[in-house]
């Protein structure tokens, strides 16, 4: 039996919940974020893959920058677990882990890395702060190793760190790709980027992390 004629010619897939509806539109628009950036994402077309009118996809996320929020929510919080830092290896063997993981990641997931960290560039505040979230926690992980071997960051070193996630961003977006340098190359880049940094705000911080 055909569809009727204003439904999608998609519409008579599998029927799911909102909640399931939800995702997998979502799902979609990330895996759209690969391939194009935010603001060029084909929301008519996600709709109509996904089965369902604009119009409901609207209805699902309220608008456009509600969508949008969400699929930049979702891409930041897969690139955040799939870096999660091993709790089991020491302070600076875990950062060389997560910062090899990191290249790996941005390698797989280019299109994806480079639209999440310009997405500070986007008219919403809201999603400029999902981006600035992972920033954040980000900073937090390096933190985390200086308090294990007892030193508490100053205000200044926090910012210090802030700036090298800056700098970590931008080599991962010019030289993470097939043709780049080699992963555990960029790595160094990285390491030793952190070690100059923290050296110069702090000698203590850098004894006990660097030294110990």
């Amino acid at each position: 039996m055909p569809a009727a004629p204003d439904e999608p010619p998609t519409a008579r897939r599998a029927r799911l919940s909102p909640d399931e509806r939800r995702a997998q539109l979502v799902a979609l628009g990330v895996a759209a974020l690969a391939e194009h950036p935010l603001q060029e994402i084909d929301l008519a077309g996600l709709a109509a893959e996904a089965g369902v009118s604009r119009g409901l996809l609207f209805h699902y996320f309220e608008s456009k920058q509600g969508f949008q929020r969400e699929i930049v929510r979702t891409a930041r919080d897969s690139m955040l677990r799939a870096t999660e830092p091993r709790p089991d290896l020491p302070p600076l063997d875990r950062l060389h882990d997560t910062l090899l993981r990191t290249v790996g990641f941005v390698r797989d997931h280019r299109g994806t890395f480079v639209s999440l960290v310009r997405g500070t560039a986007s008219g919403d505040p809201a999603i400029r702060e999902v981006v600035e979230q992972a920033r954040k926690a980000q900073a937090a992980r390096v933190v985390a190793l200086l308090a294990e071997r007892e030193v508490t960051a100053s205000s200044e070193l926090r910012t210090a760190i802030r700036a090298w996630i800056a700098f970590v961003e931008q080599l991962l977006v010019d030289a993470a790709h097939a043709d780049g340098p080699p992963p555990e190359r960029l790595v160094a880049l990285a390491e030793g980027a952190l070690e100059g940094v923290v050296r110069f705000v702090d000698q203590a911080a850098a004894a006990a992390l660097f030294d110990a």
